[in-house]
């Protein structure tokens, strides 16, 4: 059977409210994790962002806690070579992970990196979703189905967000979402609602919110 894919709907009112009050709470830097041994005690639900190095995953995460430099951006992909703990109070962690795809690191780090992904995404009970970033303007790339891949195999459901569709107009906007919507038809973990953002205008922060806010 095909999956239908549609855009995720506004959320209700109980829900965006749970949203708003779960990252107007404290959101704090637990740590950051080169090992899978450094991992903090898998004690609550936890989401994860992935995303191609540049499509703005920082920015997004800073828009979403409404924190200017909590992910920190940067203009070298790669730069972020280690999986990032953030706590939203006492109920979730919100998980940061590396860049992939193209990054200016040697070959040792990124296969290091990368293999410390698939253990992550295939060894940790809590994960309830993982968000793949998508850049708008590119729609999903070869790159980006290596990780959707992983996920089917890891068996994680994850989500699409496009990113960045402020820097495209409405008709490109439209093509991109059904070219999304067409490769992500291939994985059977993806989750059959995409979320559309710009982290510049605010776009859909208040349903990623919810989603994660509400999320069981």
């Amino acid at each position: 059977m095909t999956m239908t894919f549609t855009l995720t709907p506004e959320p209700e009112e109980s829900a965006r409210e749970a949203g708003r009050l779960l990252f107007a709470g404290p959101v704090t830097f637990v740590k950051g994790v080169v090992a899978m041994s450094g991992l903090p005690p898998a004690d609550r639900l936890e989401v994860c962002f992935a995303g191609r190095s540049n499509v703005g995953k920082s920015s997004l995460i800073n828009a979403l806690t409404g924190r200017k430099t909590l992910a920190r951006a940067s203009n070298t992909p790669g730069r972020t070579q280690e999986i990032n703990y953030f706590a939203l109070g006492e109920s979730r962690y919100l998980v940061d992970l590396p860049g992939y795809g193209f990054a200016e690191a040697p070959v040792a780090i990124v296969a290091k990196w990368q293999a410390l992904l698939k253990q992550y995404l295939s060894g940790r009970p809590t994960l309830r979703r993982a968000f793949v970033l998508i850049d708008a303007r590119h729609g999903i790339k070869a790159v980006d189905e290596e990780i959707l891949t992983l996920l089917d195999r890891s068996a994680v459901t994850f989500q699409a967000v496009l990113t960045k569709v402020d820097k495209i107009n409405r008709s490109e906007r439209a093509a991109v979402i059904e070219q999304v919507k067409g490769a992500l038809a291939k994985h059977p973990a993806a989750y059959p609602e995409i979320v559309v953002t710009s982290s510049e205008k605010g776009e859909g922060i208040e349903t990623l919110r919810a989603l994660i806010a509400t999320m069981e």
